[in-house]
């Protein structure tokens, strides 16, 4: 019987899942699977400058697992940027266990507070309908609960993409610090991107305008599912 895996400790979580050439669909492009322990590895000695002890000790695993982990995740890096393929930061679920930083996902979590949500819009207005699409939306109004300010971030740019429109989209809800998307739909490449940010969706949102969906995410009245609803 093998011996079991001990588990990871993972202090940081990546802002993005997903990188891939820019102007390339995704359809048309091999993917390649950076996993979390290659993430952290990559972040400690490449990122903060800790040599294999120290970047052990943080990870608790032995001098010569860290090693053989950093290796790994530079490959496929490497492979990823020489080969002009997309790379996904992904956990797989037959990986061993991984250990968060509490502190970590402390911090996270006040970065991605509940005060900023995010809703799709046809239009840059409060009063504008709220777009049933995610990928494809016109764009996304970005309301900060506190003073009720909002800003319009314009989604022209994801919807010229053939492939990959929701990827490109999750994307720019994460860079603005939104913790919550209001919706009406989210595909699965697009629902494992926001998760993985840290941020919850909140669907069936269509048919009001984007006041109205605030209102009933203040209410309370908002749906939040734990799938992709397209």
């Amino acid at each position: 019987m093998p011996r079991p895996r001990k588990c990871r400790r993972i202090e940081g979580c990546p802002k993005a899942s997903f990188f891939k050439p820019q102007g390339i669909p995704l359809r048309e492009l091999t993917e390649v699977y950076l996993s979390m322990d290659g993430f952290e590895a990559l972040r400690l000695s490449d990122y903060e400058g800790l040599g294999m002890e120290e970047g052990a000790e943080r990870m608790h695993v032995s001098r010569h697992t860290f090693g053989r982990i950093l290796g790994d995740a530079r490959r496929v890096v490497a492979k990823a940027l020489v080969d002009g393929l997309a790379l996904h930061i992904a956990h797989d679920a037959q990986m061993p266990c991984f250990q968060l930083n509490p502190d970590r996902v402390a911090a996270r979590k006040k970065e991605l507070s509940m005060t900023k949500i995010a809703i799709t819009s046809e239009g840059p207005n409060m009063t504008d309908r709220v777009d049933p699409r995610f990928g494809r939306a016109a764009g996304f109004v970005v309301v900060d609960l506190e003073t009720m300010e909002s800003k319009y971030i314009d989604n022209g740019g994801s919807q010229t993409l053939s492939h990959g429109a929701g990827i490109q989209a999750a994307e720019n809800i994460i860079n603005a610090g939104a913790s919550v998307l209001l919706t009406g739909s989210v595909g699965p490449k697009a629902f494992a991107a926001l998760k993985g940010g840290g941020v919850k969706i909140g669907h069936n949102m269509s048919g009001g305008t984007v006041a109205d969906a605030v209102e009933a995410f203040k209410a309370g009245k908002v749906e939040f599912t734990d799938s992709p609803n397209r």
